[in-house]
């Protein structure tokens, strides 16, 4: 009848069914096994900084340097489980995210954020429940200018990073999977 491999690929595919059925269990290396090259895959330069290491939702993007205004705006907002992709050019200058707003994103409910570029109070962020992936920590904060861009797509670390598109993060890496592959169940 079937092979131990189709068996083994048949009870694999099911497990994953019934992880992205949920949206809260998954595991990048099975959406890469399932999807392949439907994926886009990030570069592996982000480290991991908030107490939750496996997180994922709907994309809300912000693109700003070296002034987080937009990235504190965008988390005060109720985040319904979506993660905030922040382009901040790779700056190593200044810190995009510290605890207090880390904070206030997991009081409105925001299921991560991912930025290219720096965080700071690290050992507080530790403590947040929130998926926070970051190139690395820096104590400078930002400069306030109020100079950004809000949900536009945005294309770093060898992905583009569009709005309402779904980011899965964990320790294996980040992966972007276009929303409809999961709705219309392309497995």
């Amino acid at each position: 009848m079937f092979t131990l491999a189709a068996r083994f690929s048949f009870f694999k595919i099911c497990r994953f069914k019934r992880s992205i059925s949920t949206l809260t269990m998954y595991n990048t290396a099975d959406l890469c096994d399932v999807y392949g090259d439907l994926l886009q895959y990030a570069e592996p330069i982000f480290r991991d900084f908030g107490q939750k290491t496996k997180f994922g939702g709907k994309i809300s993007t912000v693109k700003c340097h070296e002034d987080n205004s937009f990235v504190k705006a965008a988390l005060a907002e109720p985040g319904e489980g979506k993660v905030l992709v922040v382009d901040g050019g790779g700056s190593i200058r200044r810190a995009l995210l510290g605890d207090n707003v880390a904070a206030t994103a997991l009081k409105n409910n925001w299921s991560g954020v991912i930025i290219h570029g720096c965080v700071r109070d690290i050992a507080e962020l530790e403590k947040i429940n929130i998926g926070i992936k970051a190139l690395g920590s820096i104590p400078r904060k930002t400069e306030k200018k109020n100079v950004g861009s809000r949900d536009i797509p945005v294309t770093f670390s060898g992905v583009t990073f569009r709005p309402n598109e779904y980011v899965y993060a964990d320790r294996d890496g980040i992966v972007v999977l276009d929303k409809k592959l999961i709705l219309e169940g392309k497995l």
